[in-house]
């Protein structure tokens, strides 16, 4: 008896859906990676995000919020023509930094932040595209980190 053409099918989605699985990483992956500008990883769709913030503000004060765009090869991701926001979630208070080109594969903007260690921030991205992209990181919990290639 031969496969049906819709059986053939849905075994080569199985397929291809089980290898993309098999090159993502979930958080916990990404979080034993040592990022390789001393940020925390996150997946956005296709995109690696790593998010970099000011560790040492015991008060609210003007501070950097850097991100930087990889592939998951880890090959820079022009960001010129791209947008964002980070948008910080810390103790009481939320704040939305808008984000710029600042080179290469890098966006970069200021906000009034506490470094909490409780600190939530989520990251979107707008490509020139017009595509959309967006994390979530944690970016001051202790976190172990390995020397990982992947």
């Amino acid at each position: 008896m031969k496969p049906s053409l819709i059986s053939r099918l849905s075994l080569a989605t199985a397929l291809l859906f089980a290898g993309h699985a098999a090159l993502a990483h979930d958080d916990a992956t990404l979080d034993k990676i040592k990022a390789p500008n001393g940020g925390q990883l996150r997946m956005a769709g296709q995109y690696h995000f790593e998010l970099l913030v000011d560790k040492n503000n015991k008060e609210a004060k003007d501070s950097p919020v850097t991100v930087y765009l990889t592939d998951h090869g880890e090959k820079k991701i022009p960001a010129v023509g791209a947008s964002g926001t980070a948008t910080i979630l810390a103790g009481k208070s939320k704040v939305t930094v808008p984000l710029a080109p600042a080179g290469d594969n890098k966006l970069t903007g200021f906000g009034k932040y506490v470094s909490d260690a409780h600190m939530k921030v989520i990251v979107s991205i707008v490509f020139p595209d017009k595509k959309t992209e967006q994390a979530r990181f944690s970016p001051l919990a202790a976190i172990p980190v390995e020397e990982h290639k992947h």
